[in-house]
């Protein structure tokens, strides 16, 4: 495949009116654009098709029989859901000018919009042929919507200016009131100097590049300082990334409230903010990120002068991209490209812990599938085009999905990322 200096880009943005719309645009390519139309009733068994498939902790048997029984659980069902997928919303005239860009030896770009009711879909899992994914013939990320990068207050940190500054590295934080076994507890577990994580916060702590400053790598997890004010310090002193491990609580889409979302930082039951109390604890919303202390301050500040958002952001937690559900997204990931991110790689679905994989999955005791992904991501996005690494990292792992139908290697981990690209 070629570079990417060479790529043609394609445009695909979705819109749901009943049926699902299905445009199209080239740029650096002479393939034309193009429209499709997707019935509504095929639109709507594809969707409950593929979130049956997916992790619900809240239900009763909902992680044992994801893990176990669903689909995304075996490779075969696995792939035969994935050309469904793509029979469903992957339009005939545009498989075919990708097939002709693959068999002559062309990668593209596909920036995909997709419209709130089909947010979940991974379109790089899609098959567009038996044996043949999406991923493989293109690389792959998704539209920032326009009115937020377009927004006359946004500025846009610069990572080409900053990637030198440090990381701000938040790992799996204690949550006030919660034990480490309950809701909001642990997602990583106890962890030890021959994790995968461990390893990553030794090198950037080589360096000089992590904060919070730590001597012993294991000092960095389950702190109980990391809270929004010390975020908002870490962030105003100057930061090239903000890496976050930990919990979302997403807003359910039918609430119309995607500024609800919220971050489980270690903020106490006293801390300033928008979002209700939860025991000991007042978790980070999207709202306080948008509007900082606007109504609760008689010296109100926005909340990208508390927290400037750096230029790349990771946000590994269960739905952290839920509000590309919402119609109108103003949820996690809108405030980090409101507060200056160029780009944001967020969760579309519940992701299980090493621990769900292990105990419920069978998975060997020395799998760590979140962990690797997170060492995945965290170097991709050191990289000058963290699209195409996250991309090449979920080829090697299709590859392994492939070849060894283990469940650690299901997409259930490393489909469940999307890249939402600002530049």
């Amino acid at each position: 495949m070629n570079g990417a200096a060479a790529q043609p880009t394609a445009y695909v943005r979705m819109a749901d009116a009943g049926e699902l719309f299905i445009t199209w645009r080239w740029v650096d390519h002479p393939a034309g654009a193009g429209i499709g139309v997707v019935p509504r009733e095929q639109v709507e068994a594809a969707v409950e098709r593929f979130a049956a498939a997916l992790p619900a902790p809240g239900e009763t048997g909902g992680l044992e029989n994801v893990l176990g029984t669903g689909e995304l659980a075996e490779f075969a069902t696995e792939d035969a859901l994935a050309q469904f997928l793509s029979a469903t919303f992957l339009p005939y005239q545009l498989a075919v000018q990708l097939y002709e860009l693959y068999t002559a030896g062309v990668r593209p770009r596909l920036r995909i919009q997709p419209s709130p009711r089909v947010a979940q879909i991974p379109w790089e899992l899609i098959a567009p042929d038996a044996g043949l994914r999406l991923v493989e013939i293109a690389d792959v990320s998704l539209l920032a919507p326009a009115g937020i990068t377009q927004a006359p207050a946004r500025v846009a940190r610069s990572w080409e200016s900053e990637r030198e500054l440090p990381v701000v590295a938040v790992l799996d934080p204690r949550v006030p009131g919660f034990r480490a076994d309950s809701v909001l507890g642990s997602v990583l577990g106890r962890m030890d100097v021959a994790a995968p994580l461990a390893a990553l916060v030794a090198g950037h702590a080589a360096v000089d590049r992590l904060v919070p400053a730590v001597r012993d790598p294991l000092e960095a997890f389950r702190r109980t300082d990391l809270d929004r004010n010390w975020l908002g310090e870490a962030l105003r002193t100057g930061a090239s990334r903000l890496l976050y491990v930990g919990h979302v609580t997403a807003a359910a889409p039918e609430s119309g409230r995607s500024e609800s979302a919220t971050l489980h930082l270690a903020c106490t039951a006293d801390t300033l903010g928008f979002a209700p109390v939860e025991r000991d604890h007042r978790p980070l919303s999207a709202r306080d990120l948008l509007l900082g202390t606007h109504t609760l301050s008689d010296d109100p500040r926005s909340g990208p002068q508390l927290w400037p958002i750096p230029s790349r952001v990771a946000l590994i937690a269960c739905e952290s991209g839920g509000d590309l559900r919402f119609g109108e997204a103003l949820g996690l990931v809108a405030a980090m490209l409101t507060g200056g991110a160029e780009l944001v790689t967020a969760g579309r679905w519940p992701l299980p812990t090493d621990l769900a994989f292990q105990r419920l999955g069978g998975a060997p005791a020395t799998s760590r599938p979140l962990q690797d992904a997170v060492c995945a991501i965290d170097a991709a996005h050191e990289e000058p085009d963290p699209v195409a690494e996250i991309n090449d990292w979920q080829r090697s792992r299709l590859a392994a999905w492939r070849d060894t139908g283990e469940i650690e290697c299901s997409p259930l981990i490393w489909a469940a990322f999307a890249t939402i690209d600002a530049r």
